[in-house]
């Protein structure tokens, strides 16, 4: 599927709307918009959030989640189960229910608040802005990730952060200045794990080997330093690294 068809697929879904309805509504054809949301046809921008508007949803205003980067990051796996019964009910040869009311128009007042207000509740279980901080624990700037099952990558998604590497000492890992890496929550060591640690000055991605008696070993990915051995008292784990987003010259 292309992502602004995945887009339309998400908000038709979730305002109850067939895709009859939606051609209609929007001067298109049912054809072209089962072309679109199946990812056979490209739609342009323009022409996404001409649909969405007409279907009662304007994007949010104060660019918080803008549609380029909806569009870049939503992912419709939940909502193959709805499709697919919606499809099912369109071939069914029991009587046709009643069709849902149309959408209120962005002119409209709703119950739930502003249409903006509903476009970012519709989204709060779909997409989650993640911090991306720096190795001075300040952040820099946050970017948008798919939430499946109330979790982002296994983890609370309240908790989970970008780590922009600071340098190269990770180079040998594929790791290098500039990338970012997500770090989901973990306080316990974890054999063979590149994890964010905390020790002295310092903060961090290392490799980590358990050593027995407490000890762990922690290694960079810069061939010229050794590893260094380490009680875990003195060193406190933030958490475990689980993607790796690089940076195309340096530029973040």
């Amino acid at each position: 599927m292309s992502r602004l068809g995945d887009l339309l697929l998400l908000e038709r879904t979730r305002q109850k709307m067939t895709r009859k309805q939606v051609a209609r509504m929007c001067g298109i054809s049912e054809g072209y918009l089962k072309d679109v949301e199946e990812g056979r046809r490209i739609i342009q921008d323009d022409q996404a959030r001409r649909i969405l508007k007409r279907i009662g949803i304007s994007q949010h205003q104060e660019a918080e989640f803008s549609l380029d980067e909806i569009a870049a990051t939503v992912d419709l796996q939940t909502l193959t189960a709805p499709q697919k019964a919606e499809e099912a009910g369109e071939r069914s040869s029991e009587p046709p229910k009643a069709e849902p009311k149309a959408a209120p128009s962005p002119k409209q007042e709703t119950k739930g608040g502003s249409p903006s207000g509903i476009w970012l509740d519709a989204l709060s279980s779909v997409l989650k802005p993640v911090p991306i901080m720096n190795a001075a624990w300040m952040q820099t700037g946050r970017k948008l990730m798919p939430v499946q099952e109330g979790k982002i990558c296994g983890a609370n998604p309240d908790k989970v952060v970008w780590f922009q590497a600071p340098d190269n000492s990770m180079h040998s890992m594929r790791i290098e200045k500039g990338d970012l890496v997500l770090i989901v929550p973990q306080n316990l060591p974890v054999n063979g794990a590149i994890m964010l640690l905390e020790y002295g000055a310092h903060r961090c991605l290392r490799k980590i080997m358990l050593l027995g008696n407490s000890q762990i070993l922690i290694q960079s990915g810069d061939r010229d330093v050794e590893p260094e051995a380490l009680h875990i008292s003195d060193v406190r784990i933030v958490g475990r690294a689980v993607r790796v987003e690089i940076a195309l010259d340096d530029v973040r």
